[in-house]
């Protein structure tokens, strides 16, 4: 029971729930949207079975509740709406009599306004043209400002101002095209203005190339000009040093329009019109400078100034090369060397400008490390070119250029200290050129000196060759006219010719900024070296020439001691051209003494070597006769010559020094001595008879009394006749046959024939003892 009850329950409380689940479907139906009534009818498939046929039944019950709920609806309302059918019916007759009265009022209306349609279509078609019109004004007041500055652009470029043009470029791009930018002509303007920028650019940098080919072109007449003014004004300055003692500022030159100051601060053309009547160009006047500040400009406002920067300077860098290319026959000519420098110059000139004229297209670094490159390559082609340049005065000519262009680039702040150490260079190239010129000098002056004393006939001409040479000699000036000075043409000349040296010397000096005790110092070691190396070889040369005789050498010894004697003058002379005493520490001296006592000793050795050769020439003719049976009595021929050419060449010998006189004598009669001992001992002679002895007796003989006669005044005693001592004892032993004393005495101090050799007395023994055994064979 319990349980059947339970069961009742639990069913009755399905029921319930299916009804509430099946009532709310039905209300999701009912407000929802029928394209959505799916899901909600899936529903009811999916709960228990058999629920379907509940839930149709449910909504079948629910469909015949709405229908008995429209019914009721209906009856409700059906005689109203009887009511207002009849109405309707009662109202049509008087709406058709109103439509055809609005068709009619219509019609008449429609033909009425017709005409005003037409005047409004035209009143619309007008206000449309205004509007249009107003419109195409406004915008062209946009365009025209547009098409007048693309006007004024083609303009610029027709009249080549580039910089001008590009700043319309600009205006146009950011201010007037972007007005009007929905334009076709204005993007075809905008697609043309980068096209035209690069055109400019190519137009420009043309230009440029072109100023690069007129600097170079230009260079030598800028350069020319700058140091022409350079020299004007060192001439100027060193004028004005002269006249006071304040020093001058140092000058800037004109070429970029900078005014040379003088001491007391006025510009040189106002205090020296006369000199600088010329006009000062500049560098503009010479060069059209405005190409490179217009392709500047241009790529500045382009935004590609590095690109010219590094452009321009790598063309000037290929320029400076070329300018340092020097050519090579440049060291012929100072035009060469003057070409050169101006186009150098030239070339610097136009750097210094452009460094100044325009905001760092080239850096103060840029030109310094040009110059140091320059500088070296300059001083390289100098020492090169300089070495090939013989003439003097091309190297003084040279010299005096570098100076002009090291003080013209000085002048634009370029420094030039190895400049001025390469002039030391040169001045010892130019010592040498000197030096050789001067050797030549030297050889003219020797070879056409007749090696003579001086002959003077009145007091001018004694005053004219002591004016020339400095020569004091009280005996001499006590003398009559006419009379003789004892040296030669050639040493006035020589001295006369030194002086010119130093002279010469002295002129490479100047304007080379160096004290007075350093010009001094060089002026001596030049004059030291003409001395001691040209002079004295040219000396020594004379002196071993072949047609230089006794006479000519005895003058050259005469010479060489009054060329001494003045070179105290030498140092004097130096002295007044320099200011520098003397007694100065570092002072160098003159080493003349040594040169010419050399020269004097080499002259010495020559006489002795020449006199000894023309003794053996006279030796040469003797012809003894050596078997002769007894002699002629009298001396032979060539020995008596002989000892005439020695008395007449001595005599010759008395204005050279007492020793050198005295030794030239004592040689001669030494070798003669010799020789004639020789001939006695000649191997080929093999027999001699008593008769040649006697004869060579003869001559020894006179050669002791020549030997007595003191042809040479100073020996003392019998020192001369001593030269012939051996040949003597030699002869009074075979004249007197004394052999038992010469053997009883022979090795004691006291032997009367103690200079008699035992092997030289045993030949000429021997010689005679053939004689004797073999009278009739060939001597």
């Amino acid at each position: 029971m319990n349980t059947v009850t339970l069961r009742a329950n639990m069913a009755e409380s399905e029921s319930l729930e299916t009804v509430t689940e099946h009532e709310r479907i039905l209300q999701e139906i009912e407000s929802t949207d029928t394209a959505c009534v799916g899901p909600t009818l899936r529903s009811v498939y999916d709960d228990q079975p058999n629920a379907h046929k509940r839930f149709m039944e449910k909504l079948d019950a629910r469909i015949r509740n709405h229908d008995r709920e429209i019914e009721k609806m209906c009856n409700f309302h059906h005689q109203g709406f009887v009511d207002a059918i009849t109405e309707l019916l009662k109202v049509r007759a008087d709406a058709e009599k109103l439509m055809g009265q609005v068709s009619d009022t219509n019609r008449r209306l429609q033909d009425a306004g017709r005409e005003v349609t037409a005047q409004t279509e035209e009143v619309i078609r007008c206000r449309i043209q205004q509007r249009n019109m107003a419109t195409t004004v406004e915008k062209l007041q946009l365009c025209i400002p547009v098409l007048e500055m693309y006007s004024k652009l083609k303009e610029q470029l027709e009249s080549k101002r580039y910089y001008s043009a590009l700043k319309t470029m600009e205006q146009l791009e950011n201010i007037y095209i972007p007005r009007v930018s929905q334009y076709r002509f204005c993007q075809i303007m905008a697609e043309t203005l980068p096209k035209l920028r690069e055109e400019i650019k190519e137009i420009s940098m043309s230009d440029l190339k072109d100023f690069l080919e007129s600097i170079r072109k230009h260079s030598d007449k800028i350069g020319e000009t700058a140091m022409r003014q350079a020299q004007q004004h060192r001439t100027f300055n060193s004028a004005v040093q002269k006249q006071v003692t304040l020093s001058c500022a140092k000058p800037l030159y004109g070429l970029n329009s900078r005014t040379p100051l003088n001491h007391n601060g006025l510009s040189a053309e106002a205090t020296d019109e006369e000199e600088m009547d010329e006009e000062v160009l500049t560098a503009q006047d010479l060069v059209d400078f405005s190409p490179v500040y217009r392709c500047l400009h241009i790529y500045t406002v382009l935004g590609d100034r590095e690109t010219f920067e590094n452009y321009y300077r790598k063309q000037r860098k290929k320029q400076a090369r070329l300018v340092l290319q020097p050519q090579s026959n440049m060291h012929e000519t100072v035009e060469g060397y003057r070409k050169y420098f101006n186009q150098i110059v030239g070339f610097f000139v136009v750097e210094d400008h452009i460094l100044h004229a325009t905001q760092g297209l080239v850096t103060r670094a840029f030109t310094d490390e040009l110059w140091n490159m320059a500088l070296s390559k300059i001083i390289a082609v100098l020492r090169t070119h300089s070495s090939y340049c013989s003439d003097p005065d091309l190297v003084l000519e040279l010299k005096n250029l570098i100076v002009i262009f090291a003080d013209t680039l000085q002048g634009y702040g370029f420094p030039v200290n190895r400049l001025f150490d390469l002039l030391f260079e040169v001045r010892d190239q130019y010592n040498e050129t000197l030096l050789k010129k001067w050797a030549l000098v030297f050889r003219d002056i020797f070879e056409q000196d007749n090696y003579s004393p001086i002959p003077v006939e009145n007091e001018e001409e004694y005053k004219s060759v002591v004016s020339r040479f400095p020569f004091h000699d009280a005996e001499i000036e006590k003398q009559q006219f006419p009379k003789k000075l004892p040296m030669s043409q050639s040493v006035p000349q020589i001295y006369a010719q030194v002086k010119e040296f130093i002279y010469a010397s002295l002129k490479f000096s100047e304007s080379l900024h160096r004290s007075s005790t350093e010009i001094d110092d060089m002026l001596r070691k030049s004059t030291n070296l003409l001395l001691t190396r040209t002079l004295s070889s040219c000396l020594q040369n004379l002196i071993k020439k072949p047609h230089i005789g006794l006479t000519e050498l005895v003058q050259i010894i005469i010479n060489t001691t009054h060329l001494e004697h003045a070179c105290k003058y030498l140092e004097d002379f130096i002295t007044n051209i320099t200011n520098v005493s003397p007694e100065t520490v570092h002072t160098t001296r003159l080493y003349g003494l040594s040169t010419f006592k050399d020269a004097r000793h080499a002259a010495e050795g020559e006489i002795y070597t020449k006199l000894n050769q023309k003794i053996d020439e006279f030796i040469q003719l003797a012809d003894y006769e050596w078997g002769m049976s007894e002699s002629d009595g009298r001396a032979s021929g060539y020995l008596m010559d002989l000892i005439n050419f020695l008395r007449s060449t001595f005599q010759v010998f008395t204005h050279l020094p007492g020793k050198v006189a005295q030794t030239a004598c004592m040689s001669a009669c030494k070798h003669l001595a010799t020789s004639l001992m020789q001939m006695l001992l000649d191997t080929e002679l093999k027999q001699i008879s008593m008769g040649a002895i006697q004869q060579f007796n003869l001559d020894v003989m006179q050669c002791e009394l020549f030997a007595s006669s003191e042809p040479v005044p100073g020996f003392q005693g019998d020192t001369l006749q001593l030269a012939f001592i051996d040949l003597r004892q030699l002869l009074d032993l075979f004249m007197v046959w004394d052999w038992s004393t010469y053997l009883a005495d022979y090795g004691q101090p006291t032997s009367k024939y103690l200079r008699v050799n035992p092997s030289t007395a045993l030949a000429l023994l021997e010689k005679y003892v053939l004689f004797l055994l073999f009278p009739s064979a060939q001597c």
